[in-house]
């Protein structure tokens, strides 16, 4: 689903006019409705505030996830949040050294 969809449906969801978002982003209703239909890309900074707004993550406005609140620790498996203790303890030359591993091993 592109992100357009999924502001158009926030709105809607909370039954606001795109003139109100658009007040709200200090924008004209004419090129808020650009967003929605997909005809102008959205800032980073009125996506941030978009999401504040609606209470939702960026992930979920840009589709990469369905779940509002976006990906938490909670959501991950002992095994996820494992290795990912064991990622943030590498420095960023072990992080390369891996990431070129992978790369290759998925190569296979």
């Amino acid at each position: 689903m592109a992100f357009y969809q999924r502001i158009r449906d926030l709105r809607e969801d909370s039954d606001k006019t795109q003139s109100d978002i658009a007040a709200y982003l200090q924008t004209s209703t004419q090129h808020y409705g650009k967003y929605e239909n997909g005809n102008a890309e959205i800032p980073f900074e009125r996506a941030i505030l978009l999401a504040k707004y609606y209470n939702v993550s960026l992930d979920y406005i840009a589709g990469l996830t369905n779940n509002k609140r976006g990906l938490s620790a909670g959501d991950l498996s002992d095994s996820q949040q494992e290795l990912l203790r064991f990622a943030e303890s590498m420095t960023e030359e072990e992080k390369k050294s891996i990431s070129c591993l992978a790369e290759k091993l998925n190569r296979l």
